[in-house]
């Protein structure tokens, strides 16, 4: 699923939800950059972690 995320995009961490909202802003293979509304810029490993979609921020 991590392989559709595009900068933009809005997502959720299942794990730490606690972080907020995310705007996805690269996606270099499975390392997705990722600015949180409560963690800052995060740095996810996609083969361990499927991002939830929210919306496609006017995509």
């Amino acid at each position: 699923m991590n392989e559709i995320l595009e900068p933009g995009m809005i997502v959720l961490h299942p794990s730490a939800p606690e972080w907020g909202e995310g705007q996805v802003q690269s996606r270099i293979g499975d390392r997705i950059t990722v600015n949180f509304t409560e963690a800052g810029k995060q740095v996810i490993d996609g083969r361990r972690v499927t991002l939830q979609i929210l919306r496609f921020n006017g995509m």
